[in-house]
């Protein structure tokens, strides 16, 4: 039994020399590499590389007071790095994608010792997008299905999943960079169920929440709102008939009054124009006729 574990101890040793200890760390953010080391020994020498080809990128010489940062050929580096002159740890700043792999430190002088790292770097998720996939509404809420799909675009390493409240209904994962996601669901008009889409990774995710009254709608839903349109159209229209027709009425009227105040106002002022006599009426005299005399005696 103890060979056992001694042959599992060394075996667990090698793959974690081999693969190293893995870190997560999102975009933009900083990392520190650390070497265990609380103090840095006058007689210590210290060696940071990276990638397969053991690229140095920092080294510390301690007895010369020696603190170098190294810049790979393609310059991916350049000003990220910095290098802890005490205990000889190794900080990334502003770490991207391309800066993703394996690191590894060595320390020689009183006591030799190595440590690996396996640096995976994520990029900030997306927001999922959902959309209705039916072209057409449904004219039976009680039997048919809305077409749903949840979308996302330039991702990689990443699981996107459908959830009704918190059970998971299917999901689809790449190991991929720079890929596009689908993920199709069905749902029936009148659910009242909570539905949401998730993308996610080891470090983060970004939910979106279904509104089934947004996304899906049925005939008789597209129906309604027509009749309204229909509706407020025609009463603004005759609104529109009946403004028309009483400014034209009032522009008319308004006119005809200008026309009058300019003649009465012509004939005022200008003298050579005939005024106007009134005419005279004849006063009526009474008529007295042939009255007998005699007989008024």
């Amino acid at each position: 039994m103890l060979q056992v574990l001694i042959l599992f101890s060394l075996c667990w040793w090698h793959l974690t020399g081999v693969f190293g200890e893995s870190v997560s760390v999102m975009e933009g953010d900083s990392v520190t590499l650390k070497t265990n080391v609380t103090n840095i020994q006058q007689a210590d020498d210290i060696e940071w590389k990276f990638g397969s080809n053991n690229s140095y990128i920092a080294r510390i010489k301690k007895q010369w007071q020696n603190f170098s940062i190294f810049y790979v050929p393609d310059g991916r580096f350049r000003d990220r790095l910095k290098l802890d002159n005490k205990t000889g740890s190794l900080t990334i700043t502003n770490i991207t994608t391309e800066h993703a792999g394996i690191y590894k430190v060595e320390m020689t002088g009183a006591k030799l010792s190595s440590k690996t790292y396996n640096v995976s770097v994520y990029a900030h998720l997306p927001v999922p997008v959902i959309s209705s996939n039916s072209s057409q509404c449904s004219s039976s809420s009680s039997s048919s299905y809305c077409s749903l799909l949840c979308s996302v675009v330039n991702v990689g390493h990443v699981t996107l999943s459908w959830y009704k409240g918190n059970s998971l209904l299917s999901s689809i994962s790449v190991s991929d960079l720079s890929i596009s996601l689908s993920l199709p669901l069905e749902v029936q008009y009148q659910d009242k169920n909570s539905y949401s889409c998730v993308l996610n990774n080891h470090i983060n995710n970004q939910t979106t929440h279904l509104d089934i009254t947004q996304l899906c709608h049925t005939c008789s839903d597209q129906g309604l709102p027509l009749l309204y349109i229909v509706l407020i159209s025609a009463a603004a229209g005759s609104l529109l008939i009946v403004a028309a027709v009483l400014w034209y009425c009032f522009c008319w009227k308004h006119k005809q009054i200008g026309q009058k105040t300019v003649i009465h106002e012509i004939y005022e002022n200008d003298s050579t124009l005939p005024n106007p006599k009134p005419r005279k009426t004849k006063s009526k005299e009474p008529v007295y006729g042939n009255i007998d005399r005699n007989n008024q005696k």
